[in-house]
């Protein structure tokens, strides 16, 4: 695996087409509080639904 350096433009190249929701996706998903709270909502769903407690206290929504 390369090694990524955050000062080098270069590393960075990967992102210059990329849509905003997609850098805002990962960057929430590597969250340890949303990882968190992801874990503890999917294991009180007995259907395995999203709240929507989840979704207003993370700004997010899912597409059908």
């Amino acid at each position: 695996m390369p090694e990524f350096d955050w000062r080098s433009p270069d590393s960075f190249k990967s992102l210059e087409n990329a849509e905003i929701t997609h850098i805002a996706w990962e960057g929430l998903r590597m969250n340890v509080d949303y990882q968190r709270d992801y874990e503890t909502m999917i294991a009180n769903s007995p259907d395995g639904e999203v709240t929507e407690e989840f979704r207003r206290r993370w700004g997010i929504c899912f597409r059908p």
